[in-house]
């Protein structure tokens, strides 16, 4: 059983910073590629930012691209969002989520994840 508990949401002003955690349980961490979205009320959950299983290589959704930052620590089996330069429109719950399989590289998809945490809400005030 796999379990994703993600932490540091909270509410800032508009230009602050947050940086989300995630702790993963229960498999290899290193195995996964990991992924971070976010569902603000009534929109589609939407892709954030993923990074391969090494912490190589990482993606961004256009819209956080040179504000957010993923990255990993596969010894505390952690993956974190840093997140710079915050505006109201990034206010939503953010979740993280696990690849599932070695074959399985970031992906923007939702079923490119087999395992999700329950979300972290960050609130932007203006």
């Amino acid at each position: 059983q796999v379990q994703l508990v993600e932490s540091g949401g909270g509410l800032v002003q508009a230009g602050g910073s947050l940086r989300l955690s995630c702790v993963v349980s229960g498999r290899t961490f290193s195995n996964y590629a990991m992924g971070w979205f976010r569902q603000a009320p009534g929109k589609e959950r939407e892709f954030v930012a993923a990074i391969t299983r090494s912490g190589g290589s990482t993606y961004y959704a256009d819209s956080v691209k040179g504000r957010f930052t993923i990255s990993r620590d596969n010894a505390k089996n952690t993956v974190y969002l840093q997140m710079n330069s915050l505006k109201p429109e990034d206010t939503a719950v953010y979740h993280c989520a696990a690849s599932g399989s070695l074959w399985r590289g970031p992906s923007d998809e939702l079923d490119g994840y087999a395992y999700w945490g329950q979300g972290t809400q960050v609130t932007v005030s203006s």
